[in-house]
C-alpha cells in the first residue's frame, strides 16, 4: 500500500507518496493552500497515484482530546474545528486540504503535532493562572513539533544503538518555527512551546516568549490592539524583527561582515536556545544526546556550535565533525560525554509510520 502524506502550512503545501519500505515514490511542493489552483494541483497529483490506500494528514493542534493518530470521520472532523481556534495559522489550511480530499476513496488519518506531548506531567503543562481560565477555557501548555520529535527519537535510537525507551534526549527543532523538547522513557516530559506555537524560542518571524507585562503595557499604554499585536508577534518579530530578514543564512553572512543588527540577532537566537535547552535538562536524569533538527538545526553548523559552546556545564562539547549533505549522524567526538546528533526532519515518514501502525491495529 502507498500512503499519501499531506503537510499543509500557512503558506505552502507539501505532498509525498510513501511506499511500503518508507521510500518516497513521488513528492510535490505547492504554494498557498488557500488558492484554488493549489487545491486543483493537489487533486491532480493524487489522481496520478491510483494505488494509494490511505492519506495521512499533519494537523498541528489536536486540542485536549485528539492526541493519537485517528481515522477521520464526521465526529473527529468536528472536534478538529474546535482545536483550530487555538492554532489559526496552522490548522485551517490543513483542514481545507483534508476536506478537499475526503471525497476521494481513501482512508484519512489525522496525525497531531501536539500528540507526542500529551504525556507531559501536570507540573510541566500547567500555567500558574486563575483556575477559571484553566478550567473554563482549557488554558494549558500543549507543545508542538511532536511528529518531528517522534521521528528524532526513532532515528536517535538507531544511530546510538539503544532502545528508544532507554534514551534521555533534548530535541532542538530549529526551523522557521523553533522549539526544544525533553524526552525520557520514550515520551515528552517538557517542551518550550505552550498553549500556541508562539511561546518559547526566538523564531524566524515569531517572538517566542515575551514578558506578559510588556504586552499588557503595550495594550493599555501604547494602544496596541489585539489584531496588531497578533500580527506583530506572529509575523513581524523573531529574527525578522531584529534584522529585517527571517533567513538565518543571510543573518550569519551579514554578521560575518560586521553588521551589528545581524550579530545581535544571531546572539539572541543562540542565547535563548541554549538557556531553554539547559533548563529542560532539569526534567531528565541525564542527557544522552542533544539532537538538532529543522532547517537551521540541520544546516547552520555555526549556530549548533555556538549553542553547544554554552552547554559545557552539561558535558556538551562544541561539535567537531561535518556530515555530508542530507545525512543523519553524530557531529560530536566519538568519546564525547554527551552526543550531539544532526537528524533530518522527516515528519512525512513519521506520519507514514503512524498511519500504517493505526491501520494495522
Amino acid at each position: 500500500m502507498h500512503v499519501l502524506v499531506v503537510n499543509a502550512g500557512s503558506s505552502s503545501l507539501k505532498l509525498s507518496v510513501i511506499g511500503d519500505g518508507q521510500e518516497t515514490i513521488a513528492s510535490l511542493e505547492l504554494g498557498d493552500p488557500a488558492e484554488q489552483a493549489v487545491v486543483d494541483s493537489m487533486l491532480a497529483f493524487v489522481a496520478q497515484h491510483p494505488d494509494l490506500g490511505a492519506a495521512g494528514h499533519r494537523i498541528v493542534h489536536g486540542g485536549p482530546h485528539l492526541t493519537d493518530a485517528v481515522v477521520v470521520d464526521d465526529h473527529v472532523r468536528a472536534q478538529m474545528d474546535a482545536a483550530a481556534t487555538i492554532a489559526p495559522l496552522h490548522d485551517p489550511p490543513a483542514l481545507r486540504m483534508l476536506d478537499a480530499l475526503r471525497a476521494m476513496n481513501l482512508t484519512h488519518v489525522a496525525c497531531f503535532d501536539t500528540g507526542f506531548h500529551a504525556s507531559m506531567p501536570d507540573s510541566a503543562r500547567t500555567y500558574a493562572i486563575p483556575g477559571e481560565w484553566r478550567e473554563r477555557f482549557g488554558i494549558r501548555r500543549y507543545g508542538f513539533h511532536g511528529l518531528s520529535c517522534a521521528w528524532s527519537l526513532r532515528r536517535a535510537s538507531e544511530l546510538l544503538g539503544r532502545p528508544a525507551q532507554d534514551l534521555q534526549l533534548i530535541v532542538a527543532h530549529l526551523g522557521a518555527g523553533a522549539s526544544a523538547t525533553a524526552i525520557r522513557g520514550g515520551h515528552s516530559v517538557d517542551t518550550s512551546m505552550g498553549f500556541t506555537p508562539l511561546e518559547g524560542l526566538v523564531m524566524a518571524t515569531r517572538s517566542g516568549s515575551v514578558d506578559p507585562g510588556a504586552l499588557l503595557w503595550l495594550q493599555t499604554v501604547g494602544g496596541v490592539g489585539a489584531g496588531e499585536m497578533s500580527r506583530a508577534l506572529e509575523h513581524e518579530s523573531g529574527t525578522l524583527g531584529l534584522t529585517g530578514t527571517a533567513d538565518m543564512r543571510a543573518i550569519l553572512a551579514e554578521a560575518a561582515d560586521g553588521h551589528p543588527a545581524a550579530a545581535l540577532a544571531r546572539d539572541v537566537y543562540v542565547h535563548r536556545a541554549a538557556a531553554v535547552i539547559a533548563g529542560l535538562t532539569t526534567s531528565l536524569r541525564r542527557v544522552d544526546a542533544v539532537v538538532f533538527t529543522g532547517g537551521v538545526g540541520e544546516n547552520a553548523a555555526e549556530v549548533r556550535t555556538a549553542i553547544c559552546a554554552r552547554l559545557g556545564i552539561l558535558g556538551v562539547a562544541p561539535p567537531d565533525r561535518v556530515l555530508p549533505p542530507a545525512t543523519d549522524g553524530p557531529v560530536s567526538a566519538p568519546d564525547a560525554r554527551t552526543a550531539v546528533l544532526v537528524i533530518r526532519a522527516r515528519e512525512d515518514l513519521q506520519i507514514d509510520h503512524e498511519v500504517r501502525r493505526l491501520l494495522a491495529s
